[in-house]
């Protein structure tokens, strides 16, 4: 069972043919709506990937938080353990420019009433065996708390540092598998601009010193990742993206599932990369989520 305890939220998308500098405006050319929160969006993922997931999180009262949960209720996500709060559901403004880069900025609404003891009810849920997927779209003492008590637990911590904060580094010194982009990880390592060869004797020597599973998403040129004294490498997919907004939350999601499925690790990572470039071919980031069928399909090929 993989338990998500994360962000949900209504993503406001606006297409732009560039991203504006600083103090400029630029005209858009399409706009929607579609349900988001890096939580909510792990948790879509690994519901189909085809896993058992519940979700733990909260919305508001107002007119977002229904469809803010749709496509879960539509996946089969257990959702019982979400909460409704006084306030506004967590909202995400992201801007897409014409090849496939975006801006977001978040507004967490209701995602920031998630607290120790909502932490603390989410491990209550866990077995021995199981998943805790975390992101950092929620406040650090809850994302602190729900990985010490899933040590206790005896469940497997899944921590994805993303979006970035000042509690980044000391929250994934706690977790059994960290997961993180290229700017992600230079925080993790304390160096910038790293190279490449310079980023994997950088991801070996943290793994050596933590013993910890470390992934790192390169986008188009794949992933890395250290586990059991080994360097692995899973290849991306040759595609031309339309909106990468989904691409690392698919990934995380559907290396949850893989894991929890009790599959080899770099089969795993395999999947889950190939599943983050599927990500990239539909706008928005839980409408464009690929199911496993579409994921296998891609890897035969």
């Amino acid at each position: 069972m993989i338990t998500v305890l994360g962000s949900i939220n209504m993503d406001l998308i606006a297409t732009v043919q560039r991203l504006p500098a600083p103090g400029e405006t630029v005209a858009g050319k399409d706009f929607a709506t579609a349900a988001g929160g890096k939580g909510a969006n792990q948790a879509l993922a690994a519901g189909r990937a085809g896993s058992a997931v519940r979700m733990v999180g909260a919305v508001g009262n107002d007119q977002f938080a229904a469809p803010s949960l749709e496509l879960l209720v539509e996946a089969g996500i257990d959702i019982e353990a979400i909460r409704k709060v006084d306030g506004a559901t967590g909202t995400a403004l992201i801007l897409v420019e014409s090849s496939g880069e975006n801006a977001i900025a978040v507004i967490p609404g209701a995602n920031g009433h998630i607290d120790e003891t909502s932490a603390m009810d989410t491990a209550g849920l866990m077995s021995p065996g199981d998943h805790l997927l975390l992101q950092l779209e929620i406040p650090a003492a809850a994302i602190r708390t729900a990985l010490q008590a899933a040590r206790e637990r005896g469940a497997t911590s899944v921590l994805n540092i993303a979006p970035l904060t000042d509690e980044a580094v000391e929250l994934a010194a706690n977790a059994d598998i960290v997961i993180a982009n290229e700017t992600e990880f230079e925080r993790l390592a304390g160096v910038s601009s790293m190279a490449p060869e310079e980023r994997e004797n950088a991801l070996m020597d943290l793994h050596g010193q933590s013993g910890q599973t470390i992934i790192v998403t390169l986008g188009a040129e794949g992933v890395i990742a250290a586990r059991d004294s080994a360097l692995l490498r899973a290849e991306s997919l040759p595609i031309e993206p339309v909106d990468t907004v989904g691409a690392g939350d698919t990934f995380c999601g559907y290396l949850a599932a893989g894991l929890d499925r009790g599959e080899l690790f770099d089969a795993a990572l395999r999947q889950a990369a190939v599943a983050g470039r599927l990500a990239c071919l539909k706008p928005g980031a839980q409408p464009a989520i690929p199911h496993r069928a579409d994921v296998e399909a891609a890897i035969s090929r």
